[in-house]
């Protein structure tokens, strides 16, 4: 059992991402409503954030907010710390125990990952959620579960039911209302705002002189795929703190395949497109100063009409001259400096 604390502003915790706009309203409708609430999303997105959010705006914030984090707890023993049990239940109950249900008592119990109960366990939490009563293990007292109860599960459900590893009557049960917690490489435009509260957040807690995140590794933290989510950018920038150093955040950020920008490209991959796309820009930038006559084009920059025919198509920059993007035009009718470089050569 675990009681989470709030530390986190509701500022940070939703951002500016229109996702996270989206969520925030949910959230809050989900509070004032009696039921189950079902939170889906990836490892890291911060469920168990939104679970408590939830429960500080319900009619259960007076209330403890009870935490169970279904995989941490050995299967042979999650049924006694959900129900407890009574003295002489099984070899080893020398006194009674009071389980979890009872102790969330008017609050929240959150119960993170249940895609991971057993299904024994599912079917008694399914009673506990229709009748609102159960017994301590060894009792036949039944006993009213005064509770609020919030879920949370990065795996797909619906394909767990037709796998059998999942009960599809809970599953219903459960899915009254149900969030999904958008990971954080949908929400990019958060990212600055995570890395500054987290620099703060440590800098403070270490006792370190702030300092700031250069140029460099802010553009990779802003690329990179986060397959862990925000709990992976807290660590990070909690590493960061502690050890003062760039590089060793840096190769964190690189696979074996290179720098995973969006999960999949190598730094081989990267680099080969930012020449692509530089020389694309001289190439459009020289055709529009001649009238996007090709010929020209290719003797100012010393390839053959075949090369630069080759290189325009490679680049996805084919096109007539009346269909030139304004974006790529040069500034009024100056060729830049790199075409004059290249046009004195």
């Amino acid at each position: 059992m675990s009681q989470v604390n709030q530390e986190i502003p509701d500022d940070i915790i939703f951002g500016r991402s229109e996702a996270m706009a989206h969520l925030r309203r949910q959230v809050l409708q989900a509070a004032a409503a009696d039921v189950p609430v079902l939170l889906l999303g990836e490892s890291g997105t911060g469920k168990g954030v939104i679970a408590n959010l939830i429960h500080q705006a319900s009619p259960y914030r007076s209330g403890p907010f009870v935490t169970v984090n279904c995989p941490a707890v050995p299967a042979g023993l999650i049924e006694s710390e959900l129900f407890g049990y009574e003295r002489g239940a099984f070899t080893g109950a020398y006194e009674r125990k009071t389980g979890l249900v009872e102790s969330a008592k008017g609050g929240t119990l959150f119960l993170d990952e249940i895609g991971e109960l057993a299904p024994s366990l599912q079917a008694k939490l399914l009673h506990l959620l229709q009748d609102g009563t159960f017994s301590r293990i060894g009792g036949i007292e039944q006993k009213r579960a005064e509770i609020r109860v919030v879920c949370a599960t990065n795996r797909r459900l619906a394909e767990e039911i037709e796998s059998g590893g999942f009960r599809a009557d809970l599953f219903y049960r459960l899915n009254v209302v149900s969030l999904e917690i958008p990971p954080l490489r949908e929400r990019r435009q958060d990212i600055r705002l995570l890395v500054e509260f987290f620099l703060t957040r440590y800098h403070k807690e270490y006792g370190s002189q702030v300092k700031s995140i250069s140029s460099r590794l802010m553009n990779l933290l802003d690329h990179y795929n986060w397959p862990g989510n925000v709990r992976e950018l807290e660590n990070l920038i909690r590493r960061w703190v502690v050890l003062g150093s760039e590089e060793a955040v840096a190769t964190e950020l690189l696979g074996e395949g290179g720098v995973r920008m969006d999960g999949s490209k190598s730094l081989k991959n990267l680099t080969r497109e930012a020449i692509r796309d530089f020389e694309r820009t001289i190439i459009l930038d020289v055709l529009y100063a001649n009238n996007w006559n090709r010929k020209e084009t290719a003797r100012i920059l010393k390839i053959s009409y075949r090369a630069l025919y080759y290189k325009l198509k490679d680049s996805g920059a084919q096109r007539k001259r009346t269909v030139v993007s304004e974006s790529l035009k040069p500034q009024q009718e100056t060729i830049s400096a790199s075409q004059k470089e290249i046009a004195s050569r």
